[in-house]
């Protein structure tokens, strides 16, 4: 399973979330200017990645099973 492509790009999609998630948190927490200018766009990013990571995982188990 580690050797299929659609299986890399899942963890990627996932990974990528995970960052996304963390910057936004870290920002909360600092606080300051970057919280003020960046804070919504980020989180409105999570949720498109967010978004794109649980397509990718259904379209993964789909295939997997036969579809």
């Amino acid at each position: 399973m580690a050797q299929d492509p659609l299986f890399i790009v899942v963890l990627l999609a996932c990974a990528a979330v995970l960052i996304i998630l963390m910057t936004g948190i870290g920002g909360f927490a600092k606080g300051g200017e970057f919280n003020k200018k960046y804070a919504n766009k980020i989180m409105q990013l999570r949720i498109v990645a967010q978004a794109v990571a649980i397509g990718l995982i259904l379209l993964f188990v789909w295939l997997r099973q036969g579809g």
